[in-house]
């Protein structure tokens, strides 16, 4: 039975109280926990029941090309029993082909299976953010270690600093004046939010606006507190992320590369069972005869054998047509294309989001670690100037939380004059964070905040000489230190040492600010104040000048101050004020808990009063920044046609501010229909909303749910646009999974985040999905390049095929030649063509679109060009063997072999009844081919014809590769050198067709013979054409481009 669901962050305490019936100092019984137990259930998040493995491994089957694979080897492996019957071998050689087919679809299907199985684990790894254990009261008592899964609503729970939150909870009672959560992975907020018990006005708000409430897999960072859990299980918030990654899974759609690969497949299918058909009909008459012309239809005699024999020859022209190695070369290429982007830190986890990057339209992305880096850093602070009513602005390089990172600009440690000394003082000791390293990455213990202003301190350095060298030289030693993990910070403990820590003010949201008390090392008692800017200037009733007196904090100084704070605001900074008081009181002498004066630190209420007449000492500006590279990143996808959005949970003020900063907008003057918060943009009409979508610049959307990004990345799906969405947090992965492309962060990435995630970012660079962009652009043109150059081999094989039916003459290739032909041979050029250098301007170029054909009508007309020439000079050269005596000079009858007529060779079947036909014994090679049979001459006898045929087609093929460097750049343009490995493949496959020519065993399995050197000057000469052939067409292609950019240009 499901949990009734009440808004409980709009409830006061005692209502909610009331609802579950539990008090407060007692929780549930164990009864009353039992109960609701079998009513809510089991608080862990449900586990999705996954595909069977035999239903993954017959799901990698369910692909166009592998089906037709599948029956051509089937209909392979069937003929190659049935022949092996007959001729009585019945060796492993006769097989070659299925098994060759039956491997490649096995290959295909493993890897297919491993990126299925990956998927999953996304909903894993939400499961390992639950907490395991909660300090629980059961039956009036505590019980300190409840297995987490075990809560139910109602339950009464204890939390403080560093527990994980493991259900979602309304906080009853804080038992500390402070509570603060870090939520960023669940909500995007780039701060740990402050807590409290008060109830909000509104029941449906956002996440962000629920302050009362606790969330499951969120961490208490400040403070303790005790809760009233109000969802479990699947209804908390992260369980409901785990139901939208689930539809978010089963919305995923095949990638444009796949939807491109099954249309061609469904193509291909209709035109080889076509062709195939077609093939076999047209020699009919040499399996199905009559006596004679008067005879009735129906009495024909039909030849079971001659109809095999033909039925071969249909099955040989599928195998040609069938560009068997398509998908390893794919594959390959792919493959290929991911280990380049991890050279670039792109880390693609699942291969065809390679290629989906190429037509990528819209980069959805978050802000908090994406675009900024989730450092809080110092970017200004001021202080007094010399006269009262001027101010010192003092700007801060660096973006993270290395000390070394940057520094101030302009800035002499040696000259800190006394404001500025104080203000360091306050940022060290007023301070609870620290810092640590993980490899080359700086993060922060405690608050952000405080972490950044610590960096501020080693930044700003000391006013002693002999201390600066000292700690300088304890840094560079420990550099070389075998403990990585600890960071230095010796600037700081040279303050937390010089003014030692007695008591502290903790922050509350009334005064909104923290105080300490030291003892300074003259022996007096000093307050520092840090806060909120405002608060703490209103407390304040003079200010510190530099050279360390004191001035009335009057009005006009005031006003310069708060003019100064605004200025910063406006560029997005978070300002913080700082203040201190030496006047103290009762508290002048204060040293332990035992003073007097300690009764007023025990209540908050006090805080302010001991927090007024302070001496104002400056104002430091905060941000969470842009990284430096990300402005080049939105112009490079502003040249390349990409619309980049910004999806963030954050506030929408910071969140404008740092869109203007990195140059999101190409109108800087107003935002207005480029920025929404989430519930504004949902709560517009669709159509509203699609033309907001549809407007040319960048549009940020800011306190955004992950239900507002999914709903986003759909709409602009059904658009038709090609999304790639980053995302870092928990709250990002239901529309990392729904998108085309989802991209997660790498460093600060959670888990959860990068399992959803197609490509994971290992620099957490957004300009590095720039250039994972050009990359996959420049796949998709090599996967076009040697797409191009197979099937226009193919189609040549086909139409040789077509021609041999058509002639009538012996076949010319066998099924296992044309095998070898497209898998081996082929093979190395096409996966070389995967190098293809990219064009210069391939981010110039807006992205193709999705619905774009990989073969165009006039890419289909050069293929049939190409083809019939390869065809034609295929089945030429067999025909010459055995018609021409030479042919330009070349002796083709030096081996002995009879020449015969073309008439006679189309005329083969008949030749037992020719008179006086007695074929001479020739040279193969060093072997002589006797012929026991005059009609043997057309069937062994054809081996040097047949050999002569393989060797044109693969040296066509390779000549035909250097046509595929560019679609439509000449070779003078283009030459072959710009892709060395390509020359080196084109090698491989040479030496490859070297190997089975000279190699007896493999030249006797593939049926084929050594050829002399005229045979080969023969073959080059045959072949060579192909490519100027093509030049032609580049030509006319060239031309007709240049003629459609002038009419454009005249439009």
């Amino acid at each position: 039975m499901e949990e009734k669901l009440f808004p409980a962050w709009s409830w006061s305490v005692e209502r909610c109280l009331k609802e579950y019936n539990v008090k407060l100092s007692k929780g549930l019984s164990s009864f009353e926990a039992e109960t609701r137990r079998e009513r809510y259930g089991w608080n862990e998040l449900k586990k999705e029941k996954g595909k069977p493995l035999w239903f993954l491994i017959l799901e990698q089957f369910d692909d166009v090309l592998v089906k037709i694979l599948l029956i051509a080897a089937f209909i392979s492996f069937t003929l190659a029993y049935l022949e092996g019957n007959e001729s009585g071998h019945t060796g492993l050689e006769v097989y070659v082909e299925p098994v060759v087919i039956l491997l490649i679809l096995m290959l295909n299907a493993i890897v297919g299976v491993w990126q299925e199985t990956s998927a999953g684990k996304a909903l894993e790894a939400l499961k390992n953010m639950q907490c395991e254990y909660a300090k629980v009261r059961r039956d009036g008592r505590c019980v300190p270690d409840l297995p987490a899964r075990e809560l139910v609503p109602g339950d009464i729970v204890e939390l403080r600093v560093g527990d994980k939150v493991p259900s979602d909870m309304r906080i009853a009672t804080l038992t500390m004046s402070t509570l603060r959560v870090e939520q960023s992975s669940l909500t995007g907020e780039s701060m740990p939010v402050l807590k409290g018990t008060s109830p909000g006005f509104v029941d449906d708000c956002e996440l962000q606006a629920k302050d009362c409430m606790l969330f499951a897999g969120t961490t208490i960072v400040n403070g303790s507190c005790i809760c009233i859990v109000t969802s479990i299980g699947m209804d908390t918030e992260i369980g409901k992320i785990q139901t939208q990654i689930s539809e978010a899974s089963q919305e995923e759609q095949d990638t444009p590369l796949t939807e491109k690969l099954n249309e061609f497949g469904e193509r291909l299918t209709t035109a080889i069972g076509t062709v195939c058909l077609i093939v076999w009909v047209i020699n009919y008459q040499n399996f199905i005869t009559w006596d004679n012309s008067n005879t009735s239809v129906w009495n024909f005699h039909f030849s079971f054998e001659k109809c095999t024999y033909h039925f071969k020859i249909a099955v040989a022209l599928a195998v040609a047509a069938i560009p068997e190695g398509l998908p390893a070369v794919i594959t390959t290429c792919l493959a290929l294309g991911t280990r380049k982007m991890a050279q670039k830190h792109a880390i693609v986890r699942k291969l065809p989001s390679v290629e989906t990057l190429g037509c990528t339209t819209v980069i959805c992305s978050d802000k908090t670690g994406t675009l900024t880096t989730n450092q809080m850093s110092v970017n200004e602070f001021l202080t007094l100037g010399k006269k009262l009513y001027t101010t010192r602005v003092f700007r801060v390089d660096g973006t993270t939380y290395n000390p070394k990172d940057g520094g101030i600009i302009g800035w002499s440690k040696c000259n800190m004059d006394d404001s500025l000394q104080t203000l360091a003082e306050i940022c060290a000791v007023c301070n609870d964070a620290g810092l640590y390293r993980e490899g080359y990455l700086f993060r922060a213990i405690g608050l952000p905040t405080e972490a950044a202003l610590k960096v501020l301190v080693e930044k700003m350095g000391l006013p002693d000489a002999k201390a600066r060298s000292r700690i300088h030289d304890a840094e560079f030693a420990s550099d070389f230190s075998i403990n990585h993990t600890t960071v230095k910070l010796g600037c700081c403990e040279w303050w937390i040492k010089r003014s030692k820590r007695i008591a502290a003010l903790e922050f509350d949201r009334v005064r909104k600010s923290m105080s300490v008390i030291v003892r300074e090392s003259t022996g007096s008692n000093r307050l520092l104040v840090k806060g909120a800017f405002e608060s703490v200037l209103e407390r304040s009733s003079h200010v510190q000048l530099p050279d360390g007196s004191f001035a009335l904090l009057d009005e006009a100084c005031k006003q310069l101050i708060m003019s100064n704070v605004h200025e910063m605001s406006s560029k997005g900074l978070r300002c913080l004020g700082f203040a201190f008081k030496d006047d103290l009181g009762e508290f002048s002498d204060y040293n332990s808990e035992t003073h007097p004066a300690h009764k007023w630190l025990l209540d908050p209420v006090n805080y302010s009063e001991i927090e007024s007449n302070l001496i104002f000492v400056g104002v430091v500006g905060l941000r969470d920044p842009p990284r430096d590279e990300v402005h080049k990143a939105i112009e490079d996808c502003n040249c390349a046609g990409i619309k980049v959005m910004v999806i963030t949970g954050d506030n929408k003020s910071t969140a404008e501010a740092v869109c203007q900063e990195i140059g999101l907008f190409l109108d800087k003057t107003s935002l207005k229909g480029k920025s929404f918060t989430g519930k504004e943009f949902t709560a517009l009409p669709v159509s509203k909303q699609i033309e907001i979508l549809s407007k040319p610049g960048g549009i940020v959307f800011s306190r955004a749910e992950p239900r507002h990004k999914q709903d986003i990345v759909r709409l602009l799906k059904d658009m038709g646009e090609i999304v790639a969405m980053t995302g870092d947090g928990v709250n990002d992965a239901p529309a990392l999974k729904l998108a085309d492309i989802g991209i997660s962060m790498g460093i600060t990435g959670t888990e959860v985040a990068k399992q959803a995630a197609d490509m994971v970012l290992a620099d957490d660079n957004f300009s590095t999905i720039v250039s994972a962009v050009a990359e996959g652009r420049a796949i998709y043109n090599n996967m076009k390049s040697f797409i191009r150059y197979m099937i226009s081999s193919n189609v040549g094989e086909v139409i040789s095929i077509f021609l041999t039916a058509a002639l009538g003459i012996p076949e010319c290739l066998i099924p296992v030649q044309l095998l070898w032909v497209n898998l081996v041979t082929d093979g190395p050029p096409a996966t070389a063509l995967g190098f293809n250098p990219a064009d210069v301007d391939i981010m110039q170029k807006p992205p193709r679109k999705s619905n774009d054909a990989l073969i165009n009508s006039w890419v289909l007309f050069r293929y049939m060009v190409i083809g019939s020439y390869v065809g034609l000079a295929t089945v030429g050269v067999f025909v010459m063997w055995y018609t021409q005596p030479s042919f330009m000079g070349i002796d083709l009858a030096s081996d002995g072999h009879t020449i015969i007529s073309l008439a006679e060779l189309r005329s083969w079947g008949q030749c037992s009844s020719w008179t006086d036909f007695l074929p001479n014994p020739f040279l193969a090679g060093d072997r002589e081919i006797s012929l026991a049979d005059p009609c043997d001459y057309f069937t062994v006898g054809k081996v040097k014809a047949m050999t002569l045929s393989l060797s044109v087609l693969v040296a066509i093929e390779m000549f035909n590769s250097l046509n595929a460097l560019s679609e439509d750049n000449s070779l003078i343009q283009m030459p072959p050198w710009r892709n060395p490995w390509l020359l080196l493949a084109m090698l491989v496959s040479f030496g490859l067709h070297f190997v089975i020519l000279y190699v007896p065993f493999l030249a006797s399995i593939f049926g084929i013979v050594p050829l002399s050197l005229n045979e080969w000057l023969l073959v080059i000469l045959v072949s060579a054409p192909v490519v100027l052939i093509d030049e032609v067409l580049k030509f006319i292609s060239r031309k007709q481009c240049w003629i459609d950019d002038h009419k454009q240009k005249m439009a």
